[in-house]
């Protein structure tokens, strides 16, 4: 199994979850083999759409096989999650407006969803707006889906890996359900 971004990437996720303080009921969607955490939560969920993979992921407490963009209806009870994290894969949704509204409901007031992603993607599955756009461009779609949704507030964008350097850039989208 490979990652699909490098390991300054990789760290700088692991960073930003840490400095989030993501504890608690954590759900991490369109998740694979590892979830990226630098000290896992006690209570992590990883929902995505290869059995195999989640069952690898050595941070998950629990799985759940569910595709997203066959239905964007999340299988889970409103407010049950603490945080709910999307590690490299906002890009992939066809559905998006819908998985926001999801991440939404199941999130308990206050809680922090967290985007993260990088210029590295299969064109082949990314939407088609995703390849028509710079970094910058990729900021601002996913900066509108929290804008359409929710009602969010708090809502930050950042480039997290150091803009000079050769490796993969991170950059992540965040905001609090109010």
């Amino acid at each position: 199994m490979v990652t699909h971004i490098d390991s300054e990437a990789i760290s700088a996720v692991g960073e930003l979850y840490q400095e989030l303080q993501l504890t608690g009921k954590v759900l991490d969607i369109m998740s694979s083999w590892v979830s990226h955490f630098v000290d896992p939560p006690t209570d992590l969920t990883v929902l995505g759409m290869n059995e195999a993979e989640l069952a690898e992921n050595k941070q998950a407490t629990s799985w759940v096989r569910h595709d997203l963009n066959m239905n964007p209806k999340l299988p889970f009870e409103d407010g049950s999650f603490d945080s709910v994290v999307c590690c490299v894969s906002v890009d992939y949704l066809v559905r998006p407006i819908e998985v926001f509204d999801e991440v939404h409901r199941c999130l308990k007031t206050n809680g922090v969803f967290v985007n993260s992603f990088s210029n590295r993607c299969f064109p082949t599955k990314a939407i088609r707006g995703w390849g028509q756009t710079d970094d910058r461009g990729h900021v601002s779609i996913v900066g509108e889906y929290y804008r359409l949704t929710g009602p969010w507030v708090d809502v930050r964008a950042e480039l997290r890996t150091s803009s000079s350097a050769l490796g993969d850039p991170l950059f992540a989208v965040w905001g609090s359900k109010k």
